[in-house]
């Protein structure tokens, strides 16, 4: 499991999970943004954080379990 989370930083998540990569870049959400956590980009897109952490979390399932 990751240690990364909502309060984790973006850019954070693409360094710890670099297949995630896509997904940010699917949502539109900034993994260059300076530090702002995946919480605060996702208010900022208009997203649910919930929904974008959970799609999150089955990525990095899914590159662990092929």
């Amino acid at each position: 499991m990751t240690s990364c989370d909502l309060d984790t930083s973006v850019p954070d998540w693409v360094i710890e999970h670099p297949e995630t990569l896509a997904v940010f870049q699917q949502l539109g959400i900034d993994y260059c943004c300076g530090g702002k956590s995946l919480g605060y980009a996702c208010r900022e897109q208009g997203l649910a954080a919930e929904a974008v952490l959970a799609k999150l979390l089955r990525c990095i399932e899914d590159e662990k379990h092929p």
